[in-house]
Parts: C-alpha cells; structure tokens; sequence
C-alpha cells in the first residue's frame, strides 16, 4: 500500500530550549527535553552552560562561548524551524547578547522566557552583573516571562509577600517590555494553595493548584516553562498553554521522584501510560 509522505515538520510541532545543563537530569536542558516529549512536541537544544549538579547543590559551572551558543541555535533553526522557544539559564552577559541577537536575526517567535537566577538549593546562576543585561535585552522579546517571586523581586525592585503584591509587581515588570507576565506564587508558603498570576497588560489571570507537600521540587522552574514553551508550539494561547503547563506541573509534583539527598526531581512521564 502506498504511504504519502509528509515532512515531520508538518506532523510535529517543534520547540528549542536554550539554556543549560544539569547533570542530575531535573532540570535545565534534561528536563526541558523530557517535557517537550511527555507533551508530544519534539525538542531541540542549544546549550549555554555545563554544571556539575545533583538535587543538593551545584559543584562547578562552565559556560559555553556565546559563538558556540550562537552557532547551536544557527545549526537547529537553519535546518529544522522551531514553533516556540524556551530560554532558562543565561549565565553572563555575552551569551545574553548571543541569544538576543539571533532572536531577531531568525525573527523567532513565541518565547518563553525563565529568567533563571538561583537554583531551589540556593546556588547562584545568573552572574549578579548579567542581570540587568538580561532585563535590557530579552525582557522586550518575551511572549510569557516566568519569574518566580525572588526573580520578580528582583527585576520589580518591589517586596512580595502577598497575591496583591504579586499583581503589583507584574504590572511593573511588563512595564519592561514582555507581551505577558506568569509570576509564580510558589514563595508565598502562608497559602493552601499555589497560586500564580498571568498579566497581559489588561487583566489578571489566576492559576490555583493545592500546594504539595514535598521536598522534590528540583526543576519545577524549568519544567513549568517548557511546557508552556510546548504549548505555544502546539498553537494554544497563552492562557491555554499555561493552564496545560499548570496542571502538568501540578502532577508531576505530586508523582516526583524520592531520590537524592537534596530537592528530588519530578515525574515527568506521569502522564504517559
């Protein structure tokens, strides 16, 4: 019987994560490649930086030149396309500048951007002088930045310890240039629930999941992101992607993994039989 062909790009959609590696497998590049195939999408990577890491702490880190970076991203949007695009650990300034000129070099689309700074063990990622890089250059590019509350306190300059803080601190961060703010609530432990807010500069959107008790948590940041990265891939809206990236989280926290002396990892695969 004949079988039409029909390129994979027709079949597929296609997201790149650009950020960096964890040799423990629960975050990063590792867990961002995991999600895009637990959500059906088909993953690429440029990797920005090496760590020695596990679920307790990060021994060392080696960055990548930001030419090599570059020339990952030429190699995998030249060739395949790319539908979205998740950005996470962006470790100095000069990969920063890398990924935000090959963002309009390709005009690429649909960016999720986690601006990564510490790790759950409280490591550091993000090199205090790249910050404000990070919020010059990429803020401006981003369909949906993900910040949690210590990034947003951060990049707000404004304390949060409540919901309507976390509202505040959207409205002046989008202010900077994102299309959408996605401030995860995950910080704020006096709740029941964790509660994250979506601002697209005119309404508030809340996004509530009972909070789990658990310590393995490692990677929930970089998991988040990319599955709202897949979503966009798949053609969703913004709130749609969040909301599936949501309740995937969601689970896979309440399915994670009891491995490791620090934060364990989480179940990326809860969902696939």
């Amino acid at each position: 019987m004949f079988v039409e062909y029909v390129p994979v790009s027709e079949i597929i959609p296609r997201a790149l994560t650009i950020a960096g590696s964890d040799s423990g497998g629960g975050a990063g590049i590792q867990a961002d490649l995991k999600t895009f195939t637990a959500l059906k999408v088909f993953g690429m990577s440029a990797i920005t930086s090496v760590t020695a890491q596990n679920t307790d702490s990060v021994l060392g880190i080696s960055d990548l030149s930001p030419e090599f970076v570059g020339l990952q991203i030429d190699a995998v949007v030249n060739d395949l396309g790319a539908d979205a695009v998740k950005i996470g650990m962006l470790s100095n300034r000069d990969i920063i500048e890398t990924v935000a000129e090959k963002i309009l070099e390709y005009d690429l689309k649909n960016i999720v951007l986690d601006p990564v700074m510490v790790t759950s063990s409280g490591d550091q990622l993000l090199k205090s002088d790249a910050q404000e890089t990070l919020i010059k250059e990429l803020l401006s590019h981003a369909t949906v930045l993900t910040p949690n509350i210590p990034e947003a306190e951060v990049i707000s300059c404004l304390k949060i310890s409540s919901v309507e803080d976390m509202k505040t601190a959207a409205e002046k961060i989008r202010t900077l240039g994102p299309k959408n703010v996605l401030l995860k609530g995950g910080h704020l432990d006096k709740s029941t629930n964790a509660v994250d807010i979506l601002y697209d500069g005119n309404d508030f959107f809340e996004f509530k999941a009972l909070r789990v008790d658990t310590q393995n948590t490692h990677g929930t940041g970089c998991t988040y992101s990319a599955a709202i990265c897949a979503g966009l891939a798949k053609g969703f809206s913004v709130i749609e992607a969040v909301k599936e990236a949501k309740d995937y989280v969601t689970f896979a926290i309440q399915n994670s993994f009891d491995i490791g002396k620090g934060n364990g990892p989480l179940n990326h695969f809860w969902n696939i039989d």
